[in-house]
């Protein structure tokens, strides 16, 4: 019985963390900081698993600014030069060649943390009361589309 709670927990992105139960947001923003798609994921997981989700639905990008969680060669850069953009990542400390990225376009990163601070206003978003993984991500879609519209 506890295998099946588990899967349930994970299919709703409901996941451990240090502080409790908890839920990954990703979100991609357009030049002027207004989300275009969100993907949810269980607390505990790492950046680039909600990456490989949202990289499908960059159509009309030229560029993707990103933070050094997702430095991975194989599955971000060069899917993200597949498909004709240009990645703005910074490279991770550990990398022995580090790659350049232009810091002046990577300054543009604060349109996504604005994005997450204004949706984040929401007491419902910031804390989560949904249970169902897609009635959180309704209200993420709702919340978004009330900041959109102001």
């Amino acid at each position: 019985m506890p295998e099946l709670k588990k899967a349930i927990v994970d299919d709703q992105a409901i996941g451990r963390s240090k502080g409790g139960l908890s839920t990954k947001i990703y979100a991609t923003v357009d030049a002027l900081g207004n989300p275009t798609a969100f993907h949810l994921t269980p607390g505990q997981s790492h950046d680039l698993q909600g990456s490989d989700a949202l990289m499908e639905t960059l159509t009309k990008a030229d560029t993707v600014i990103a933070d050094k969680a997702y430095d991975a060669e194989a599955r971000m850069r060069n899917k993200i030069k597949d498909k004709n953009c240009t990645p703005v990542i910074p490279s991770k400390k550990n990398r022995k060649f580090p790659i350049e990225y232009d810091i002046e376009l990577y300054k543009y990163r604060h349109l996504i943390e604005n994005s997450f601070a204004k949706l984040k206003q929401s007491r419902g978003i910031a804390t989560r009361y949904d249970k169902l993984a897609q009635n959180f991500l309704g209200a993420i879609y709702l919340a978004s589309s009330v900041i959109l519209l102001n």
